[in-house]
């Protein structure tokens, strides 16, 4: 006899629904699993065998064939042991009951507990999607879950409260979506209106921020380089709901996702440290699972002390920062994961910090200062649209009490700045400026004969590529929307070269 449930597998940051077959026979062999299972899987068996004994419950009357659909498709994890569990009981306790429009996931512990598990929303969606309208998964998890629409979530405690629920002798609580999800700031939010002085930065920041734009700041230690990197996500507008669905999908499949939240409506902020890993940036692993890259997806990556980050691990970010996605190819498969966020960089113009500084005299040689500034290539550079020099703050800046310009008043001019570009580009599947792509700006970085001759003068004496080209004219026209101009003016074009020359008074060798 063949009985039918169904589950859902992970593929990367997107789910699929796998069928479980089981059949029963005639015969003592033990209970067997085929469908390309991994190790994992196939341990289920020995999971489930306790599990049904510590409740009393039948578990086999005969041999068992366990096949997982589609066949040809890897199954790792162990999310497959409520399903195959809930399989095996349909041949007895749970006969008779539909299940057709069900969908089962979670791992059992060996007293039938339901365990948390990692992608719950991937694969709530992925049964949404193929139909399924009540989706049992564990507790833990079910706020998550709940918030894809259109489907019954049931946080499931353990085995027993499933099968009463199941035979309607004692409902589970259907779990409803909490779209607030986690609430507040960033932990990593900083106030702009606590950082003293730096007003060229603070408005290189809010260029950034309202056009998506990367940023490297160069300066001294102490000069607040981190303090205005941690602030910049209080300063970037909110989420779209699609926004947080794709955020907590990915922080879902990572274990990342703060326990019992809903939606993540706060756009991450990712500083790793300068000692990590290329797999770890990128992503990696057998079967290839996200790295910090897109962690950062819908919000920031932030690079802290940048030279002294392995010279590979840098090169790695050149393909996302271009494409806004990536691409993980391993032994157990070829993913591409999204990558869509903004680079902000820090770093000392040298290896003791204080090159270029009034206040303390530096005590490298030119060598060394060479040999550190080196290590960050052209190539990536290019790539970076603003890059800004962060000087040390001088006694009257620090003492001195005059409130600063909060975020919230900057994030003001940032949310008019991108609802113009959201505007504008809405039908070409574009958000912000920084993701323009060369037709884009063709089409609608609209310049006067002044601001042409400005950007001639400044391309031929930067020596600038086609790339640094691009990047100065983006930057210029989310300068222009700060402004409220749909035309680009010399202004416009002055301040956008002017965020861009670093790289020559420091990078020029």
């Amino acid at each position: 006899m063949l009985k039918t449930v169904y589950t859902a597998a992970l593929n990367g940051i997107d789910g699929f629904l796998v069928t479980v077959e089981c059949f029963a026979g005639n015969g003592l062999s033990s209970p067997e699993i085929i469908g390309l299972p991994d190790a994992s899987v196939k341990e289920a068996i020995n999971r489930l065998r306790a599990a049904a004994g510590h409740n009393s419950l039948p578990f086999s009357r005969g041999s068992m064939t366990i096949n997982l659909a589609p066949a040809d498709k890897k199954k790792t994890g162990s999310t497959f042991d409520l399903p195959i569990l809930v399989s095996i009981l349909s041949h007895s306790i749970l006969a008779g009951i539909d299940l057709e429009d069900a969908c089962f996931i979670g791992e059992l512990s060996l007293t039938g507990e339901v365990r948390e598990c990692r992608g719950a929303l991937c694969m709530c969606l992925a049964a949404r999607s193929a139909g399924k309208k009540r989706i049992f998964l564990p507790e833990a998890n079910a706020a998550e879950a709940a918030v894809a629409e259109d489907v019954q979530v049931y946080g499931v405690k353990d085995i027993v409260s499933l099968i009463h629920h199941l035979r309607g002798d004692e409902l589970i609580e259907e779990t409803k979506a909490d779209k607030n999800g986690v609430m507040g700031r960033n932990a990593y939010t900083v106030d702009f209106a606590d950082i003293k002085g730096q007003t060229m930065a603070k408005r290189a920041m809010e260029i950034a921020a309202a056009g998506g734009h990367n940023i490297l700041l160069i300066g001294p230690p102490g000069s607040g380089k981190s303090m205005l990197s941690k602030a910049l996500t209080g300063i970037l507008p909110q989420m779209t709901f699609e926004e947080m669905i794709e955020t907590t999908k990915i922080h879902s499949i990572s274990g990342t996702l703060p326990a019992d939240a809903g939606v993540m409506n706060v756009r991450p902020f990712r500083s790793p440290h300068h000692t990590m890993s290329f797999a770890g940036l990128a992503g990696g692993g057998a079967i290839p699972m996200p790295g910090e890259v897109t962690l950062a997806h819908n919000g920031v990556l932030f690079l802290d002390e940048l030279p002294e980050f392995d010279k590979k691990s840098l090169e790695v970010l050149r393909q996302p920062l271009e494409d806004r996605q990536i691409t993980i190819t391993r032994a157990g498969g070829k993913m591409t994961f999204p990558g869509s966020f903004m680079l902000v960089c820090a770093m000392n113009p040298c290896p003791c910090g204080y090159h270029g500084s009034e206040g303390r005299k530096c005590i490298c040689s030119k060598q060394a200062i060479d040999r550190y500034l080196s290590k960050i290539s052209g190539p990536l550079l290019d790539r970076i649209d603003i890059q800004i020099e962060v000087p040390a703050i001088s006694f009257e800046e620090m003492t001195n009490k005059a409130p600063g310009e909060s975020s919230e008043e900057i994030r003001k001019r940032v949310d008019k700045a991108r609802a113009l570009a959201s505007e504008r580009y809405k039908e070409y599947g574009v958000a912000f400026n920084g993701a323009l792509t060369p037709a884009l700006l063709k089409k609608f970085c609209v310049y006067t004969d002044g601001a042409k001759m400005l950007l001639q003068a400044a391309f031929e004496k930067l020596n600038l590529s086609a790339r640094g080209y691009d990047r100065i004219l983006r930057v210029a026209r989310t300068i222009a929307d700060l402004d409220g101009s749909e035309v680009i003016n010399e202004i416009h074009i002055s301040e956008a070269v002017q965020l861009r020359s670093l790289d020559r008074k420091y990078f020029s060798n």
